[in-house]
């Protein structure tokens, strides 16, 4: 059995996936499996990647799906992963040549009992690291503490245990096509740590579109999801400063999905309570305004 599967979901994006593919093809090893989950795309992905299929030159896993949404498709990634661990590359992006063989030397060089991966870099076009790097001599760690504590900034590739990562699916609400993918390392945070490895293993075009760069209109067309996420991170966050600052996104996303009873659904009330006066004008802020990106 391979290794790693790397994870690709993907929706009308056949114009760009085949760079990602070559890079494939171009690894220094082949221990591992390329999953791409295609999440009802209308445009040609299909015939594409079945083309991929037919050269046989790497071993490709391909699973179309009604649209679900990002969320809804790594759902389903996860359910059908079979290798020890994996990790996920956007279909617009690539893989550095030699990342698998970095990735799986590591992991069997490295992996132990209370360790469910690791975080590696993304780099740029331009071989620049993106955002900060990792802190110097750091050893077993969680994502939470790399943000909360270190400031660590910018996309970070994470390569997770497959039996671990399918816990806690994403939660899925009707009509919502978006949910955060930092609900699952945060809840294994509370469980698990993960290493750091200072090598590059994906390229990532900064200058693509991509599905954060409207934050405002996600939160509009996926406030039951956003809500639930940050009542969550109320619930399992400890520092007052992170409690206050999601309490305030939980009470605006809230009122986006029609909930007024916010406080009574709240995990912390007295949090709830004390944030309103910021978390109601924020709420209209969202609905009305015309600037796509606000503070996290």
């Amino acid at each position: 059995m391979k290794t790693l599967t790397v994870i690709t979901t993907t929706y009308n994006r056949a114009y760009c996936i085949g760079n990602l593919y070559d890079s494939l093809v171009r690894q220094t090893s082949d221990d591992f499996v390329w999953l791409v989950v295609d999440d009802g795309s209308s445009d040609n992905t299909e015939e594409v990647i079945k083309g991929f299929i037919d050269e046989g030159k790497i071993e490709i896993v391909y699973i179309k799906q009604k649209n679900a949404g990002m969320h809804g498709a790594r759902n389903t990634a996860y359910d059908n992963v079979t290798t020890e661990i994996n990790t996920i590359i956007d279909d617009d992006d690539y893989m550095t040549d030699d990342a698998v063989e970095k990735i799986t030397d590591f992991w069997k060089k490295n992996k132990k009992d209370g360790v469910v991966g690791f975080i590696a870099y993304d780099v740029d076009l331009d071989g620049k690291i993106i955002g900060t790097l990792f802190p110097e001599g750091i050893g077993e760690t969680t994502t939470t503490e790399l943000v909360d504590v270190y400031g660590m900034k910018g996309d970070k590739k994470l390569i997770y245990r497959s039996d671990i990562i399918r816990e806690n699916p994403f939660p899925v609400f009707e009509g919502e096509k978006f949910f955060p993918a930092s609900y699952k390392y945060r809840l294994i945070d509370l469980k698990y740590k993960i290493l750091t490895m200072p090598e590059a293993v994906c390229v990532v075009d900064c200058n693509q579109n991509s599905m954060t760069n409207n934050k405002v209109a996600q939160y509009r067309s996926c406030a039951k999801g956003f809500a639930f996420y940050r009542n969550e991170m109320i619930k399992i966050s400890e520092k007052p400063k992170y409690i206050i600052r999601e309490t305030i996104h939980y009470i605006a996303e809230s009122l986006l999905s029609g909930n007024k009873h916010f406080i009574k659904t709240a995990h912390k009330k007295g949090y709830a309570i004390l944030c309103a006066p910021v978390g109601v004008p924020l709420y209209w802020y969202i609905k009305y305004t015309k600037k796509k990106a606000i503070k996290p």
